[in-house]
């Protein structure tokens, strides 16, 4: 079973940053793109960041020149710096990763549960 798991989520400032975390965890072989997106109350999941295990990233709009995602392979995790925050970042953010698992020998969408920012005007 392959788990995605979120973490450093929470509250900030207006101006203010959050790092957050995300480890693949469980049986496979290889993990293809990863990648983060985000829900907002009332409004539709959209695409934040994602990168490529060669590190190509790839961004939305609305965060370019704020949010950088990065990986670290051998440790199955992918990370989102979040800097410069707005409220209209307020929503929760999902990890995704396209996996390779043991049980399903097709390359998958896998997804976190999903970890809570808040950001106070």
């Amino acid at each position: 079973q392959v788990q995605l798991v979120e973490s450093g989520g929470g509250l900030a400032q207006t101006g203010g940053s959050l790092r957050l975390s995300c480890a693949v965890s469980g049986s496979f072989f290889s993990i293809n793109a990863m990648g983060w997106y985000r829900q907002a109350p009332g409004k539709q999941r959209e695409l934040v960041a994602t990168v490529t295990r060669g590190g190509t990233t790839n961004y939305v709009d609305s965060v370019k020149g704020r949010f950088t995602i990065s990986r670290d392979n051998a440790k199955n995790t992918v990370y989102l710096q979040m800097n410069s925050l707005k409220p209209e970042d307020t929503a929760v953010y999902y990890c995704n990763a396209d996996i390779w698992a043991a049980v399903k020998p097709v390359f998958t969408d896998y997804w976190g549960t999903g970890t809570l920012v808040t950001v106070s005007s």
